[in-house]
């Protein structure tokens, strides 16, 4: 009080202010602390007085009980859980009880509640997938024709085709959350296969013609067994590296152009700084195919495959991923029939010598988002060594370029697409040189994928035992089968131009459309194995119309359709001796647990 009242004379001295207002200023300032409350010391407790009248209220844990749905406290502020397993969002009301045959709901047996421990789980999968097709190929009548009157090379080109797999998966595997990496795994996937494909002329379903015009094969297999471990951590952002081993499946870079399959191989695999970056080192050796369905057999190929990739996302822009990658495949001399009597390897051209293929490839690919704009792009040079080229009938390197690139833009519903893909052909197949492009074992989702029909059907070069394109690729490599034969490095090559439209109509409808113009690079190729000179490079058009729909917004139920139509141009027509229109159309349904 006495530092205000000499406050208040030095600045009466100092300045002209009335004494009334000084008095009002040291009022205000003093009379509030009349009613105030004492400060209690600063090392003493506060008065109980002051104490907030709150107290928490004490929670008791539940006892667990894995399908008991959260329950209110009798406060009514939170709710208690028995586990975090059984944390749910609201609404709490609209939450379904999970059963054993539910799988979409919470399952102990899809992974769903820890099986043991709090930290080990089990996720059981089935799954039946079914397979219609018909379609017309180009099929020779051969000497011993179905119909005595036959006189044309080229018979009827009808064809059906079912396919059919069921297949059963078991996965154990220790983790306690869905962003760590898991500690171990252990899965195994049996499939099993029926097939059956009737066509309209001998020859077509098994070398010997007595066989007839209609075949049916079934097949077991283990598609997947495999042990995955992790071997360390390397940050608190759940940065890792694992190993793997036993049948397992891979795909080498974004799109299937080089690598994609599931055999029996080491992988050892990883992220960093953040998950920005993963990388993959990967040794394989490989099994057998079968013949008929593609699935594995428990007979060693004698082939050597590596790989080594590294991704980088965000690369110069948010949304773009990069990769980098080195392929390396080494295929062996053997001598090889498949399962219908046709030999397999070496190709049955030329001198049919076995010989050994040796040959990298180095590899620059990139897929997502520059701004509004989608992009995927991919280029491969290989090189390497042929030890005997079957139609050169000495050994060759291997010097050989592929290309691919595609752009789209998403304008809500609608996304239209461009793509271009390109295979360097073949120029002189007499020469020491093998620059027609081939892959290791391709399965390319590009221009179209399996919805047209040069991508989805093998087409077999008649006379011959090789295939022009076999079924599942881009690759004109003219080798007799993807699955059981060899590189073949002395081809045509390819052009494609591509223009699609994929249209989200609705979340569980989506179509797609479209067209391809495909074009030899080279065909100095067909002068030497079809006895014929001046084959034009137009190969024709390829149009395709495709639907995928998910009644229930997931992939447990899964219905496809789709129809295509080949114009054959002059180069096309120039082999096979028609113009005719060729035509696809086919249906598939997968059902999962």
């Amino acid at each position: 009080m006495r530092f205000r009242l000499r406050c208040a004379r030095q600045l009466l001295r100092q300045t002209r202010i009335k004494p009334i207002f000084v008095t009002l200023l040291v009022a205000l300032t003093w009379v509030p602390t009349l009613f105030a409350q004492p400060r209690p010391p600063l090392e003493e407790e506060a008065p109980a007085q002051l104490r907030l009248p709150y107290t928490p209220p004490r929670t008791t844990i539940a006892e667990p009980d894995p399908v008991a749905p959260p329950e209110l406290s009798q406060e009514g502020d939170y709710r208690s859980y028995p586990n975090r397993w059984e944390i749910t969002p609201p609404p709490y009301e609209m939450n379904v009880r999970g059963s054993r045959w539910d799988p979409y709901n919470q399952n102990r047996l899809k992974g769903d509640f820890p099986i043991a421990g709090d930290d080990r789980f089990l996720n059981l999968t089935a799954s039946y997938d079914l397979l219609l097709e018909y379609r017309t190929v180009p099929t020779p009548s051969g000497a011993s024709a179905e119909r005595p009157e036959s006189v044309g090379f080229f018979g009827r080109d009808g064809q059906f085709f079912s396919n059919q797999n069921l297949s059963f998966s078991v996965d154990l595997f220790k983790g306690d959350t869905a962003y760590r990496p898991i500690d171990w795994r252990v899965k195994t996937t049996v499939v099993a296969n029926d097939n059956r494909l009737i066509v309209e002329e001998r020859g077509g379903v098994n070398v010997n013609v007595q066989e007839g015009t209609r075949r049916a094969r079934q097949r077991l297999a283990f598609q997947e067994l495999f042990a995955e471990v992790k071997l360390a951590d390397f940050s608190p952002n759940y940065d890792f590296v694992s190993l793997r081993a036993g049948i397992q499946p891979f795909q080498s870079d974004f799109r299937g152009f080089i690598f994609t399959d599931s055999n029996f191989g080491v992988r050892l695999f990883g992220t960093l700084h953040s998950n920005r970056d993963q990388f993959n080192l990967a040794f394989f050796d490989p099994l057998e195919k079968e013949t008929n369905s593609g699935l594995n057999t428990l007979t060693r190929r004698n082939r050597k495959i590596g790989v080594v990739n590294f991704y980088r996302q965000d690369f110069l822009v948010k949304g773009y991923t990069t990769q980098v990658s080195a392929h390396y495949l080494r295929d062996e001399a053997t001598l090889h029939f498949d399962r219908n009597g046709f030999l397999a390897r070496p190709d049955p051209v030329g001198i049919a010598k076995p010989h050994t293929t040796e040959v990298s490839y180095l590899g620059w690919t990139g897929e997502g988002h520059i701004h509004k704009m989608n992009i995927t792009h991919a280029f491969y040079k290989a090189l390497g060594e042929d030890g005997t080229n079957l139609m050169a009938n000495r050994p060759v390197d291997i010097r050989a370029t592929m290309a691919a690139l595609e752009v789209s833009a998403d304008h809500d519903w609608l996304r239209p697409r461009l793509a271009y893909f390109y295979a360097s052909g073949d120029e002189d197949p007499t020469d020491s040189v093998a620059e027609g492009f081939d892959a290791i074992f391709d399965n390319p989702a590009f221009a179209g994928g399996g919805n047209s029909y040069w991508n989805r059907l093998g087409l077999r070069l008649a006379g011959t035992g090789v295939a022009l394109v076999n079924r599942g690729s881009l690759l004109p490599d003219l080798k007799s089968s993807k699955e059981e034969g060899q590189p073949n490095f002395v081809n045509p090559g390819l052009h494609l131009v591509s223009a699609g439209l994929d249209l989200e109509l609705t979340p569980k409808f989506r179509a797609m459309f479209n067209v391809n113009a495909l074009r030899f690079d080279r065909t100095e190729t067909f002068n030497l194995l079809l006895f014929q000179s001046n084959i034009d490079k137009k190969i024709g058009w390829d149009l395709s119309a495709g639907c995928k729909y998910r009644p229930f917004l997931n992939n447990n139920v899964i219905l496809q359709a789709g129809v295509a139509m080949f114009l054959p141009n002059t180069g096309f027509a120039a082999i096979y001796e028609s113009d005719r229109p060729l035509y696809l159309g086919w249906t598939q349904m997968t059902l999962t647990f």
